[in-house]
């Protein structure tokens, strides 16, 4: 059984929202899962897991990292996960054309210095996760999954 951290920075509760669409995926995946703001984690936490899962918001004009979590970012770049699997989803508002949920590309680049193995192409969404956006984070979780039981 794979076991999963999920942290999470959610300011209007948009991505605090697919944070739980994704545990009850992973739940229904058979997955055990923690989900764990931001504010209260720590990077190294991702040590114990098979599957590292970053949610975010993308704050303001300047595509900026949430005020809440970018330690949290800084700090990733030295955790070792190799041999484990990453994801990251986040919200955003589309009203922000060039800036639009930039923090997920963030997160992604920062993973790739820890050693760990995408698992799933980002999921991006506008404001509260609709219809679509709760299809592609379902389907997220399953691909982070088999690529975690396929490593082998």
């Amino acid at each position: 059984m794979a076991r999963v951290l999920l942290v999470y920075a959610s300011l209007t509760g948009n991505t605090r929202a697919g944070a739980e669409i994704l545990e009850e995926a992973f739940t229904n995946l058979g997955a055990e899962i923690d989900l764990m703001e931001s504010y209260a984690a720590d990077p190294f936490d991702y040590e114990d897991y098979d599957v590292c899962v970053v949610g975010t918001y993308t704050y303001g004009t300047d595509a900026d990292l949430p005020d809440e979590i970018v330690d949290f970012y800084e700090e990733l770049e030295d955790v070792d996960l190799t041999d484990k699997v990453y994801g990251v989803f986040g919200s955003g508002d589309e009203f922000y054309v060039g800036q639009y949920c930039l923090c997920v590309d963030y997160f992604e680049e920062q993973f790739e210095k820890t050693g760990a193995v995408k698992g799933a192409t980002g999921v991006k969404y506008n404001l509260d996760p609709q219809e679509e956006a709760v299809a592609d984070l379902q389907n997220f979780a399953k691909e982070l999954i088999e690529k975690y039981e396929n490593m082998d």
